[in-house]
């Protein structure tokens, strides 16, 4: 839990130091500009941006159930929020797993590339697609509905 967290935190600490020397160079403005777009940064990067993340067993047996596909993610990458961006209202009806809340989901995503750790990682009738495009991942929801 705390590790999805490390970069917002970062953001914010470090936006927080900067705006503070620049309060104190006489700079108001630019440090309250520079600490708001700190803020913006962490927020696009943390987990609040995703919908609520499920565990790996409990989003492959909904899958089974309603056929949408499996989103494996981790906060902070930015090839999964340009995924969450592009679809859009889309990206709601998706079951999305933080890998890094749910070590099955990271044993899913490490068995289906080689070992490694990369996301995100869609699951569409048990087939892994790394890194898809939102178009195609928009075409396999449709294809579910």
């Amino acid at each position: 839990m705390v590790r999805a967290w490390t970069l917002p935190m970062l953001l914010v600490l470090c936006g927080s130091v900067v705006a503070t020397g620049l309060v104190f160079s006489g700079t108001p403005g630019a440090a309250a500009a520079h600490l708001l777009v700190c803020v913006l940064l962490a927020g696009v990067n943390s987990p609040l941006v995703f919908p609520k993340s499920v565990g790996a067993v409990e989003a492959q047996r909904r899958s089974a159930v309603d056929g949408r596909p499996v989103v494996f993610w981790r906060p902070g990458c930015k090839y999964c929020l340009r995924l969450h961006i592009r679809l859009g209202r889309s990206a709601r009806q998706l079951h999305w797993v933080d890998i890094w809340r749910d070590p099955a989901g990271a044993a899913v995503v490490r068995s289906a590339n080689d070992g490694d750790e990369t996301v995100p990682t869609v699951v569409v009738a048990g087939r892994p697609h790394v890194n898809p495009d939102p178009e195609w991942v928009r075409e396999q929801l449709s294809r579910s509905a």
